[in-house]
């Protein structure tokens, strides 16, 4: 599903595009990694590794600081999907048990206990059995699992091939989201105040789910999932000054008086228990405050188009799926890829003239083709060095740069000048 909300009044575009990812746990980046191929692979003169400012949130933070990082949607796929790449991705990654915190939380027990002890000896008559489960909460830990594993892929990740996990020396602006706990404010991680923070680190914090991942302690103070404030943080690419905002939102609540398809036996979602409740609850609330921002928007932005991307409401392929069902991430990728030209293709005729106005144009030999898969056109790296890999990113900056100086001419015009600067790497292999 497509929400499409047009500048007002039209005016003139720069070019200038900016993408915001909102969270949505490991299937929700699947979903995502889906929907931005589909993107790569049905707009000609949009290169996502080129965008003016990069936003993510969660499991968006993961696909935004690969995608400022230079690491195309291809590259993306052969890490999380087809294992053709030099860093391999482990799902079990996610599942690790944080016996750390388990064993420090047990061993602070004995203490809480023996100091309720000797308060109830001192004055019997204020001492309660409901005071003292209360203060073995503390006891529980902060997150069923160990996130520190994900931090070490991602810095692996960032600091290979040329790559960078300094917010400060990449060519175009990223944040990643979190929320201080303590202060319940959301802290962009990119920001001047806070651009010092490993990219890896940033997006550790970004993803830090409360109840199944602990807090990240950063600057001796504790962050977590930044969609806890809001869904995207779209505002701070709009903050930007863009033309285009690409946003994408995987989680939508289930409409079931549509006829979705659901379980077998299933006939209303309180039959599917305690998960599923929560799950629509979840959604439901993050899906209203994505369309409170996006009214929001259009009255603050209104020279700005904006485009977001979110699964059907009567989607139970999206819905029924687990968060932390690994093993059918290639079929979430496939099913949010068709989905996303789906969409692109019966609404072209409105969405042709939007994208034109920003240099861009719909390939209809995509969108009209039939048995396309996300997998088309990955083939395995080949083998590379550090040095061939930075080789390669500075040709591709050469090139763009020549690109952006030729669409500098009487006849280049603003949205001209964009696209040049944003399809220069079409011709060249991707240097991720």
């Amino acid at each position: 599903m497509l929400v499409v909300q047009p500048a007002r009044p039209r005016t003139s575009s720069q070019g200038r595009i900016g993408l915001a990812i909102a969270g949505g746990g490991p299937t929700g980046g699947m979903y995502e990694l889906g929907a931005l191929r589909a993107l790569d692979r049905a707009i000609e003169g949009l290169d996502l590794t080129r965008l003016d400012v990069y936003v993510g949130v969660s499991s968006g933070a993961f696909l935004a600081a690969g995608l400022a990082n230079r690491i195309d949607t291809a590259a993306m796929c052969r890490v999380f999907l087809t294992g053709d790449s030099d860093i391999r991705f482990h799902p079990e990654l996610f599942l690790r048990p944080a016996i750390g915190e388990y064993l420090r939380r047990a061993g602070s027990a004995p203490g809480l206990v023996l100091r309720w002890a000797r308060e109830a000896l001192a004055d019997p008559l204020s001492a309660s059995f409901g005071e003292l489960v209360s203060r073995l909460g503390g006891v529980i830990p902060n997150g069923l699992f160990d996130n520190a594993g994900i931090e070490l892929f991602l810095r692996k990740l960032f600091t290979a091939d040329g790559r960078s996990n300094d917010f400060r020396e990449l060519d175009r602006p990223l944040y990643v989201v979190a929320v201080d706990l303590d202060s319940g404010k959301a802290v962009r991680f990119g920001s001047r105040d806070w651009d010092d923070v490993p990219i890896s680190r940033a997006v550790q914090a970004s993803s830090a789910l409360p109840g199944l991942y602990p807090p990240v302690c950063i600057r001796d103070r504790h962050f977590v999932d930044g969609a806890l404030r809001r869904t995207m943080h779209a505002s701070t690419a709009l903050d930007r000054g863009i033309d285009l905002l690409l946003g994408i939102n995987p989680f939508v609540p289930f409409n079931a008086s549509r006829g979705g398809k659901r379980p077998a036996g299933m006939k209303r979602l309180a039959e599917g228990g305690l998960p599923v409740v929560l799950s629509q609850t979840f959604r439901t609330l993050l899906q209203s405050r994505v369309q409170v921002g996006l009214e929001k928007y259009a009255r603050q932005y209104p020279e700005t188009d904006q485009l977001v991307m979110e699964p059907d409401e009567d989607d139970g392929e999206m819905f029924f799926t687990s968060v932390f069902s690994y093993g059918n991430r290639l079929k979430v990728c496939e099913y949010a890829f068709h989905a996303t030209l789906k969409d692109l293709r019966e609404r072209r005729a409105e969405l042709g003239p939007l994208f034109a106005r920003h240099g861009l144009r719909l390939r209809d030999e995509v969108l009209d083709a039939h048995g396309l898969s996300i997998l088309d056109g990955i083939a395995a790296e080949p083998p590379r060095t550090e040095a061939t890999a930075r080789l390669r990113r500075s040709l591709d900056d050469l090139e763009a740069q020549l690109a952006a100086e030729s669409a500098r001419t009487p006849r280049g015009t603003p949205a001209a000048r964009g696209a040049a600067r944003r399809s220069s790497r079409r011709r060249r292999p991707s240097a991720s």
